[in-house]
């Protein structure tokens, strides 16, 4: 939820209860679309349907786009049909789109044979596109200019459809045949004589996107070139839509926050935390703590087979919790910046040997540097080299191989074609546990032979 006044919701409330509907339409036509969605939501939800039903379709339309998928689907299953085809006309393609992802599949079946032919096809041919990919995100709401054209007639073909475009920042020429041949920003035509023909305007330079590419690639390629709107093309090159920067940055955030929680160890939930209920929560959760509970176990088994060593040398067992949450620790940091840098694009496949280098260099000293301070600690806390040395070692060991799985395991889940963003601080923590225990006990056990 947005920060929203809570003297909004009683003011609301208080007209709903005076029957105030022309105040409470002026009220809320006063607002800002995200405010009036998260108004609605607070609302009770008799009356968050009472109060949607006083905005104007275009206004409605717009607050409804704001409006959560659990929100949005209440709301229109309590529409009658012709305010549902109302508020439905009123979404931009692309939001269409993504509600009707949102929504069971009878519901959509129901709302897209209310809509006009011309919507319908259009709609359908969008929900024809795989989920993530960017041409369900698109919108064929874009101006396209001929080469030919001179600026005069640009302006002309520009107000007579630009107004349904969904950005005139950046104008897009194709040929005969729909090919796309450049963009052109709308500054160039503004400044350009009258009778200059488009194509001495060109430069023939532009990005574009397949539109069975993922969503992601569209975050990436107008982050790293500062893009507002790149098109979406066919195998042939012909253009099918545009998809805008409003649309790429919520998909942004939601890749953001799906990674924050597979990293968490957390199924994404989809929607907004508030939103949740106690169910949904204990649902996404339950299955990874499960699952990483019982790899637990291999800790506990390390621990049951080196049950000599420790017993011989009790001073060992004060260290195992520095031991493993140092390794841990060492894993999710490495596989952060690994997986960041994979998902903005800094770090390629082919860079693999690099990073392999760069993180035994960064491992080892890492390793170093904590294992010698954990052997000053041990030498003198039980007063003798023994501890201290087996400590010291252990640490730079795990140390170096913790910094090792956190960086090379999501690079080879990549190229598996799976998010590495699985690769969860809690996963990494638990193999790194289980591994760095067994070091720690062989070490331990190395040197106890040597000393006696």
């Amino acid at each position: 939820m947005n920060d929203l006044p809570q003297s909004m919701i009683p003011r609301a409330e208080e007209l709903i209860v005076r029957k105030d509907w022309n105040g409470l339409k002026d009220y809320l036509l006063r607002m800002e679309p995200p405010d009036a969605a998260d108004l609605l939501e607070r609302l009770e939800p008799e009356n968050a349907l009472l109060v949607f039903r006083l905005l104007p379709p275009d206004r409605a339309g717009e607050v409804f786009s704001e409006l959560e998928p659990p929100a949005q689907e209440d709301l229109i299953r309590k529409m009658t049909a012709t305010r549902a085809r109302a508020v439905i006309l009123e979404l931009p393609p692309d939001e269409r789109t993504e509600f009707f992802e949102d929504i069971p599949s009878f519901l959509v079946r129901k709302l897209v044979y209310l809509l006009p032919a011309g919507e319908r096809k259009e709609a359908l041919e969008l929900l024809g596109y795989p989920e993530e990919s960017v041409g369900r995100l698109m919108t064929p709401d874009y101006v396209a200019l001929r080469p030919d054209w001179t600026v005069e007639e640009s302006f002309r073909h520009l107000r007579r459809f630009g107004r349904d475009a969904e950005t005139l920042n950046v104008l897009y020429v194709t040929d005969e045949n729909g090919l796309l041949i450049d963009d052109i920003p709308i500054h160039r035509l503004i400044l350009a004589e009258p009778d200059e023909r488009v194509e001495r305007l060109m430069d023939r330079t532009f990005f574009s996107l397949d539109a069975y590419a993922d969503q992601e690639e569209a975050v990436r390629l107008m982050d790293r070139y500062d893009l507002a709107a790149l098109p979406v093309v066919d195998r042939r090159g012909v253009l099918l839509g545009i998809v805008t920067i409003d649309d790429v940055l919520d998909v942004a955030q939601e890749e953001f926050t799906e990674d924050v929680e597979r990293k968490s160890a957390i199924t994404p939930l989809g929607l907004n935390y508030t939103l949740a209920s106690s169910g949904v929560l204990y649902r996404k959760r339950i299955v990874w703590l499960v699952l990483l509970a019982l790899t637990g176990f291999l800790s506990a088994s390390v621990i049951s087979a080196f049950e000599d060593t420790l017993s011989r040398w009790l001073a060992l067992a004060f260290f195992i919790p520095i031991l493993i949450g140092s390794g841990g620790n060492t894993g999710s940091q490495s596989a952060t910046l690994i997986i960041r840098a994979l998902a903005l694009g800094d770090l390629t496949l082919d860079k693999w040997w690099g990073v392999l280098k760069k993180e035994l260099r960064v491992g080892l000293f890492l390793g170093l540097t904590l294992g010698g301070i954990l052997c000053l600690f041990g030498f003198f806390w039980v007063e003798g080299p023994a501890i201290g040395l087996i400590i010291g070692l252990s640490m730079v060991l795990v140390v170096l191989w913790a910094n090792l799985v956190g960086s090379i395991l999501p690079i080879i889940l990549f190229k598996l074609r799976l998010d590495p963003a699985v690769v969860s601080s809690p996963l990494i923590t638990t193999l790194v546990d289980a591994t760095g225990l067994v070091i720690y006990f062989l070490i331990a056990q190395a040197v106890f032979r040597v000393l006696h």
